[in-house]
């Protein structure tokens, strides 16, 4: 008998630890649109804020890292494709200071395309927003701004036009 109550105690603490995991959703989850970030051009004066993107347009958010080798293979691949992203504005996001972004923006000749953003997220917020672990991180948004999907790590070219696609 004792043995039977114990096991119902230890089973029922159990599947109350369980439960509270499932119902903890990262922010983008629970909220699946473009995210009400901040982000610091690298003028250093003023922000890029959702009321900036296009209208009309998919937008394909990276967050990244300058000093990451899966973001720089990424940022490569997404440059030798350019002309496939014509109509698809590209948001790329990082923690890193402005002078960081701005040599990796100079490196990888990102400024010379207006469908290109770069940005520090001065405030971490993405890292929360989106539950961060891996680098790249991408985050597809429809016309509308409505999340498509999100993905960690690097991603052929090919699946990421597919998902904007979606």
């Amino acid at each position: 008998m004792k043995k039977t109550v114990l096991f119902l105690i230890c089973f029922s603490i159990l599947l109350g630890a369980v439960c509270q995991t499932d119902s903890i959703q990262p922010p983008y989850k629970k909220v699946p649109i473009y995210p009400p970030v901040r982000l610091l051009n690298t003028d250093s004066a003023t922000y890029y804020t959702k009321a900036n993107l296009p209208k009309n347009k998919p937008v394909l958010l990276i967050v990244f890292n300058p000093d990451c080798d899966h973001c720089q293979h990424e940022t490569e691949a997404l440059m030798q494709n350019i002309d496939k992203f014509k109509n698809v504005h590209i948001v790329m996001a990082s923690f890193v200071t402005l002078t960081a972004i701005s040599a990796f923006r100079e490196k990888y000749k990102l400024g010379g395309h207006k469908n290109i953003v770069l940005a520090q997220d001065t405030h971490y917020f993405l890292l929360s927003f989106y539950a961060l672990r891996n680098l790249p991180y991408l985050a597809f948004y429809n016309k509308k701004k409505q999340l498509i999907s999100t993905f960690e790590g690097p991603m052929p070219v090919e699946k990421v036009l597919e998902e904007l696609k979606k």
